[in-house]
């Protein structure tokens, strides 16, 4: 479904992933995991548009057989992409109901909002009655799940996930990740990158570990949970 090669990314004339490839297949769940400053923020902005490939360098993104390495930003929804970003980056005076619409403005998504919002409010029931509070004033996982609920009423094929654990309890990381299994069980492919090691392991089909701005290992993550170095590096053990 997404298959990446060779891509390199710089900050000015500051590399920041060094020929990266991998493949995300139809209707997985893949993880890539690795410690602060490896490059997985970089990597997943690239392939959702927000960030270029180095011109000239020879890597490129193909999705569903299609070259999107060069596509404008603004095309890559409608390709069937859709991105959680970091921080989550809600548009905190405007209500929750508002938030999740702007998720839906391409035709094909926007012809089907009231089907989609009713599927977003079922994954997420306890949004159902803050629609019309100010997004900004929800708890920082009840904005998560607006994040999350709005890319998904885009439709996507693909959704891309950067971090979405970040600063949440444990109670309410468990329960954004069974959404995740969810979305994913019913048939979209994700794409997780996450610092919560156990946790993206746990829920993930395959994973990549991403150091220093290069792919270095991959595997089920039982395969890799099992070599010692992994263990050491990523969980403390």
């Amino acid at each position: 479904m997404l298959e990446v090669h060779d891509l390199q990314v710089a900050y000015g004339a500051a590399p920041a992933l060094w020929g990266v490839s991998f493949e995300l297949r139809s209707r997985e769940l893949l993880t890539v995991v690795g410690p602060n400053g490896a490059g997985k923020t970089t990597l997943i902005n690239t392939l959702a548009g927000v960030l270029r490939a180095t011109p000239g360098s020879g890597g490129h993104i193909r999705f569903e057989g299609r070259d999107i390495t060069t596509l404008p930003a603004h095309r890559f929804c409608d390709a069937g992409i859709a991105l959680v970003p970091e921080g989550r980056r809600l548009f905190g005076s405007m209500t929750v109901l508002e938030n999740l619409e702007i998720g839906s403005l391409l035709p094909a998504a926007k012809a089907r909002r009231g089907e989609t919002l009713a599927m977003v409010l079922a994954l997420f029931p306890a949004l159902e009655a803050k629609l019309g509070q100010a997004a900004g004033e929800l708890s920082g996982g009840q904005q998560q799940m607006v994040a999350i609920g709005r890319a998904l009423m885009a439709r996507p094929k693909l959704l891309l996930l950067d971090e979405p654990s970040l600063g949440l309890s444990p109670l309410i990381v468990t329960e954004l990740f069974a959404a995740i299994q969810r979305v994913h069980r019913e048939g979209t492919a994700v794409l997780l990158v996450e610092q919560n090691v156990a946790t993206a392991m746990r829920v993930a089909d395959r994973a990549y570990v991403l150091e220093e701005g290069r792919m270095v290992a991959e595997g089920t993550p039982e395969a890799l949970m099992q070599r010692d170095e992994i263990r050491r590096a990523y969980l403390g053990v």
